[in-house]
């Protein structure tokens, strides 16, 4: 093997009475993809924030290019040539791609001429490296999350880094979209660039590492070629045990049509037409390439864009729904796709995130129940098997997994009649969504409508009882959960619609 161009050794890291890493030993050499996988709370975060400086390790030793770092910074690690892309874009929203791009390239002057043409160029450069065909002169606010992680991706690959470290790159991009990414870690794979690869989908590791490493609890439980290991047992190294299907079988079959939508359309968000019906007992999965209007068609469902065309009936009767209150009031659910700034409030307790949408039940008037509130809490805690300190402890102190199940609950605790889940799963281990699927199934077995976003294509295929395929903001196809496979999916978003639907 080539000489690592990173190597950690016994790297071990506490906070207070936490033993957050145990030893870990890793190394990258130049021209790999080196995975690194496990569960949320495993040490994943913890050993990144030490090769880029961001936290010292309390023992251990770090060597790059061969020669010891005594005190690695977050300054001293782009210096050697580290970068890092995490799962949340970090952009400046009010600044253009452009300028969000230029803030890493350009050296800080106080007086300096800013030749805008050229940031322009640069900037359709590195957005061009990554597939991204997106406007270098466009506000960042304008623009969706994953056109952000792109913007972010062609950002670190600007610096010129020799080792770079992927977090979750491609959690909320498409099937097309990973595709496009993937052909840019192997671009850079071919010009000596070191990629450490984080992803809870597992089907990335296959395509795209050379070897890969799992973390469980703090410590190392294995290194492998990629080729010499298969899916079943690194789900069993990441977890300890066997998980025995990720995709849960449905066990129940659909009842009476809850929610049924008739030509829905709203021009602002660019939905037109959309007609398809959801049963009690029924999940039925929304496929479609990012713009195709699921998210949109979402809010248009919940009230936050109201439709302007159109019809939607629940239970048999036509309803009118003029904002989120309104949706609640009739008994529909939704739980949005960024968690961190829909979903959970993080310096929130666990229990007032939970009651946030029931919140007069628990203070009517001036009275303070806060006994009744977290006895609440702990029931959905127990129910949905929520890791937590306690009712009381911050939203931001759970894993990423915990914090979406906590946003599940502040729903459920409405006793909705139609729940819309925007990307369930997004950026959770392998364990959480298994448990997350398990939940989705069993709250459709008790006669929930569940209305499923996600981009994650053998999600919609494995929990899907019915597709419905968008694309240009209608629905393009409604295919059997049974029968559709990746190629069907894609067809239809693609707008090959003959003879697809259900």
């Amino acid at each position: 093997m080539d000489k690592p161009i990173l190597q950690l050794t016994d790297i071990r890291k506490s906070f207070l009475a936490v033993r957050a890493l145990k030893g870990v030993s890793f190394d990258l050499t130049a021209g790999e993809v080196h995975a690194l996988l496990g569960e949320n709370g495993a040490g994943k975060s913890t050993l990144i924030k030490v090769i880029t400086g961001a936290h010292q390790p309390d023992t251990g030793a770090i060597q790059v290019n061969g020669n010891i770092v005594e005190k690695l910074t977050p300054a001293s690690a782009h210096k050697l040539g580290i970068a890092a892309i995490y799962q949340q874009p970090a952009l400046f929203p009010d600044l253009s791609v452009a300028e969000n791009i230029a803030l890493s390239l350009e050296p800080p002057k106080t007086f300096r001429r800013i030749r805008w043409n050229a940031r322009h160029d640069q900037a359709r450069q590195l957005l061009d490296r990554v597939g991204a065909k997106i406007d270098p002169d466009a506000e960042v606010r304008s623009l969706s999350m994953p056109e952000q992680q792109l913007v972010e991706i062609a950002k670190a690959l600007g610096t010129g880094a020799r080792i770079l470290i992927m977090d979750e790159p491609t959690a909320s991009l498409t099937h097309t979209e990973v595709q496009l990414l993937l052909g840019v870690v192997r671009d850079l794979r071919t010009q000596g660039v070191g990629i450490i690869y984080i992803s809870h989908r597992l089907e990335e590791i296959f395509q795209i590492a050379d070897r890969v490493t799992v973390l469980r609890d703090g410590e190392s439980v294995g290194t492998n070629p990629v080729s010499k290991i298969n899916e079943a047992s690194l789900i069993k190294l990441m977890v300890g045990r066997e998980v025995a299907s990720i995709y849960p079988p449905s066990e129940t079959q659909p009842r009476d049509v809850v929610v049924s939508l008739k030509n829905l359309g709203c021009a602002s968000s660019g939905v037109r037409g959309v007609s398809f019906d959801v049963r009690a007992g029924e999940i039925f999965g929304l496929a479609g390439l990012v713009g195709a209007g699921r998210t949109e068609l979402a809010r248009i469902l919940f009230g936050i864009t109201p439709a302007d065309g159109g019809e939607i009936s629940l239970n048999g009767k036509a309803i009118q729904i003029h904002s989120p209150r309104e949706a609640v009031e009739h008994g529909i659910a939704y739980v949005p796709e960024d968690r961190r700034r829909h979903g959970v409030i993080l310096e929130m307790s666990i229990a007032a995130n939970m009651t946030m949408a029931i919140h007069p039940q628990f203070f009517p008037g001036a009275w303070l129940r806060f006994g009744k509130e977290e006895a609440f809490a702990q029931t959905y805690i127990r129910d949905l098997q929520i890791k937590a300190f306690g009712p009381e402890a911050p939203g931001g102190s759970l894993s990423g997994g915990n914090q979406q199940k906590v946003a599940l609950a502040r729903w459920l605790a409405t006793k909705p009649k139609v729940l819309i889940l925007d990307e369930p799963t997004q950026g959770v281990d392998v364990g959480a969504k298994s448990e997350i699927h398990k939940i989705i199934r069993r709250l459709a077995a008790q006669g929930l409508a569940v209305i499923m976003i996600s981009s994650d294509l053998p999600e919609i295929l494995g929990m899907s009882d019915r597709i419905g395929v968008m694309r240009g903001g209608t629905v393009t196809g409604i295919l059997d959960g049974k029968t559709a496979d990746p190629h069907s999916v894609m067809a239809a978003a693609l707008g090959q619609t003959e003879g697809i639907n259900a």
